[in-house]
């Protein structure tokens, strides 16, 4: 389609910012992405990449082989005290196709080759050690740290839970909430586990996640899964943690103090404890209310900025990608500046309902006592949630709303 490219700024280069500089870039615009770190390390250990952000990669024209993933068939439980053998939970499989499961470094690497390498459309330029101090949403400028001032059409943030940029959208500092779950992770060889024979349960049941829950008490929770090609465990342990508001919590914490707070689970999942690094990194399992908006004049949230939710529903880098998925849909070559703004109210209109419900449904797994466990069981919120279709959704709020406005 013809028509003259927008400059769109993205703040943050983490999943969300990446996938909106491909989705963007795909379409011709010219894009770059501030990011504040001199080196990007993407945080976190391991991912699941659910049935619906697939969809999108493969609009992107991602290799699946970079993300040396593992299908995600079903879950394994087992009860935490009483051990023994698991109760298997079906409910990856969405539409003929499996969720996988892959190192968060691998889906980030990936998702910068198709941002900023060779393909269609201008590479996105990823510009590190830039902090940005302010942002002016109704004319599309940044103010970074070093006194510059970028202009463009259009600015993204997508610059997570503690975003800059949301408080200049809202026009006031909106703080996550804490759940009170301390939620430590590290991943483990699993040749080193395969050694173990009280450890042979993790590989046995169907491909996906072991989580090993206790019931009745404080939350305790591990959840275990393979990634890298089926090569390395990712370990997570979540617990309640009441001392999150002390001022010397660290975000890091000893095997020990781990080992402390799952004492009392039972012998067979001891072994996997004695396997950890003597320090694990640590972090506080937030939330983001439900906001009034997510966009101002030439200025939105994706990503946590708009919807940091928890990882019960395994949804936070998929509704991520589909943000991303759906900007690309509403913003094709031949949208003009002034059209922004009514571009961004559809976005929101598209996105919000959805992505909230999805938080909503993900606190409660965690929070709410007598909803944990539920999704494993309940086919038709898998469905909701994994067989949505974002590219045929913003496709057609574009035909309705916007169709023929290009010149």
């Amino acid at each position: 389609m013809a028509g003259q490219p927008l400059d769109i700024s993205i703040v943050g280069a983490g999943i969300a910012g990446l996938a909106a500089a491909i989705a963007l870039r795909r379409n011709g615009h010219r894009v770059q992405i501030f990011e504040s770190a001199e080196v990007k390390i993407e945080i976190g250990a391991a991912i699941v990449v659910a049935v619906n952000a697939e969809r999108v990669l493969d609009h992107f024209g991602y290799d699946k082989e970079n993300l040396r993933s593992v299908d995600f068939v079903g879950v394994e439980n087992f009860n935490a005290v009483e051990g023994g053998k698991s109760q298997t939970g079906l409910w990856g499989l969405i539409d003929g196709g499996a969720a996988v499961m892959c190192a968060r470094t691998d889906l980030h690497g990936e998702l910068e080759r198709l941002a900023i390498g060779p393909g269609e459309g201008p590479p996105a330029v990823l510009r590190l050690a830039s902090r940005v101090i302010s942002c002016n949403p109704e004319d599309g400028s940044l103010t970074l740290s070093d006194g510059s001032i970028v202009t463009g059409d259009l600015v993204l943030g997508a610059d997570g839970i503690s975003s800059a940029i949301r408080t200049h959208i809202l026009g006031y500092e909106q703080k996550s909430v804490r759940t009170g779950i301390t939620n430590s992770r590290t991943l483990l060889d699993m040749a080193a586990l395969d050694a173990i024979p009280e450890l042979a349960w993790l590989r046995e049941g169907v491909s996906g996640p072991r989580n090993v829950l206790a019931f009745g008490g404080p939350f305790r929770l591990l959840i275990l899964y393979p990634c890298r090609s089926g090569t390395v465990m990712n370990f997570a342990a979540g617990f309640e943690d009441p001392h999150q508001a002390d001022p010397g919590w660290a975000a890091s914490g000893t095997r020990e103090e781990l080992l402390a707070q799952f004492s009392h689970y039972h012998p067979q999942f001891q072994a996997l404890f004695r396997m950890l690094p003597d320090r694990l990194p640590r972090w506080q399992l937030r939330f983001l209310p439900a906001l009034p908006t997510w966009v101002r004049g030439r200025a939105a949230l994706l990503g946590d900025a708009a919807h940091a939710t928890l990882p019960t529903l395994g949804q936070g880098a998929s509704q991520a990608m589909e943000d991303a998925a759906a900007l690309g849909v509403l913003l094709p070559l031949g949208t003009t500046r002034t059209d922004i703004p009514a571009r961004l109210k559809a976005y929101e209109a598209l996105r919000k309902e959805r992505a909230e419900l999805i938080g909503r449904k993900s606190h409660d797994q965690m929070m709410v006592p007598s909803e944990r466990g539920k999704y494993s069981r309940d086919p038709e919120l898998q469905k909701l949630v994994m067989g949505y279709d974002v590219l045929g959704a913003a496709r057609k709020a574009y035909e309705e709303q916007f169709a023929g406005s290009e010149n």
